[in-house]
């Protein structure tokens, strides 16, 4: 499948929902298509999902310039280790674990090669995807300094669920299919 229109097409019945709302993922007043895109594929890399990766990078190669596109990417990489180790300090019992240094080359952060803001929405929604709060905290604190609206931030969000969720219907079908 090389298009979401094609993802929609297969989902089931009982995901008309998320077929409903994958077809406004689009449709998000005050984000840019850079923000829009890059937040669909840094989610569909984190979402492990082979045909809805493709689907996404299919229509994010046609919206997102190489340097976004190789950022959404980056995003999604460098929140696969981050989100693992600050989620990690947050929960675990023993308090100096939060004190330590971490420790992990992070140089993509400081340099994504796009907007700042835009790099961080990308990991804001990848981080809700992953379960780190810690992350999540951290991402939004520098979008709100960034002047990024609430609104940009919860769309981010938004797109996060319906990815990720529709991720787990076609890895789910897949499986029943065997």
């Amino acid at each position: 499948m090389s298009s979401i229109s094609e993802i929609k097409d297969v989902m089931p019945d009982y995901a008309k929902d998320l077929k409903l709302n994958l077809s406004s993922l689009a449709n998000n007043p005050g984000m840019t298509d850079q923000q829009v895109y890059g937040t669909a594929l840094a989610c569909a890399y984190a979402s492990r999902n082979a045909k809805l990766l493709k689907a996404v990078a299919a229509e994010a190669k046609n919206k997102l310039s190489d340097e976004a596109f190789q950022a959404a990417k980056g995003a999604a990489a460098i929140m696969g280790m981050n989100n693992i180790y600050y989620r990690f300090t947050h929960l675990v019992s023993e308090p100096e674990y939060a004190t330590m240094p971490a420790r992990l080359r992070m140089n993509i952060i400081g340099k994504p090669g796009i907007d700042k803001a835009d790099f961080e929405l990308f990991s804001l929604a990848v981080s809700a995807i992953n379960g780190c709060g810690m992350c999540i905290d951290s991402h939004e604190k520098v979008l709100k300094t960034a002047g990024i609206k609430k609104e940009t931030v919860q769309n981010a969000v938004r797109i996060a669920s319906v990815i990720h969720a529709v991720a787990v219907v076609l890895d789910a079908e897949d499986a029943l299919a065997e």
